[in-house]
């Protein structure tokens, strides 16, 4: 026995002209849906899109099925640009050295601050002292690293973190509120 396969029809090819008018909806429909994943603005996404159409209709012409070839182009240039996003760097504030110098009584405070920070993040609980350094660690590890460093779950790295801010919160706000009793609750 054998068994027939439905002829699916497939649309004519478009001419380059029309090809633009009739993907536009469709592009920017998907560009919208992607470009919030991908960290990027829909309209870029839309151009780098664009862009890849137009280097392949100089080569190798239009293609055959326009639409999921639009569909496809759109999830390419949202991956890359997320793989864009992790490799770049953001740009880093100037060394304290120098925006503090002219004024020592601001950097004495900055300093202050961060030693009561890193006293405070000492005395939290549990686990809370070494998530909150390994997410404040200079090497900025990722929150799979994090997990495997510390032999946790990566989705529970999000609702402990919350967690252990929410108690470095309150006892830094306790500190501030009591600051002539050296900083402690009584």
């Amino acid at each position: 026995m054998t068994l027939s396969v439905p002829h699916v029809p497939t649309a004519p090819p478009v001419p380059a002209p029309d090809l633009f008018s009739v993907l536009r909806p469709l592009l920017a429909a998907e560009a919208g849906a992607e470009a919030a994943g991908a960290g990027i603005e829909a309209g870029d996404l839309e151009q780098d899109v664009w862009l890849r159409l137009l280097e392949l209709l100089d080569g190798a012409g239009p293609p055959p099925d326009p639409a999921l070839w639009v569909r496809r182009a759109v999830r390419t240039e949202a991956r890359l640009a997320r793989s864009r996003a992790r490799r770049e760097l953001p740009h880093a504030a100037p060394p304290a050295a120098t925006t503090d110098a002219a004024c020592p009584e601001r950097a004495a405070l900055i300093a202050e601050r961060r030693r009561a920070v890193r006293e405070a993040v000492g005395r939290l609980p549990g686990r809370c002292p070494r998530l909150m350094a390994a997410m404040l660690s200079p090497a900025d590890p990722t929150y799979r690293e994090i997990a495997g460093e510390l032999g946790m779950s990566q989705g529970s790295l999000g609702p402990m973190r919350s967690r252990c801010l929410g108690c470095l919160r309150r006892m830094l706000a306790a500190e501030v509120a009591a600051p002539g009793r050296g900083g402690k609750e009584r």
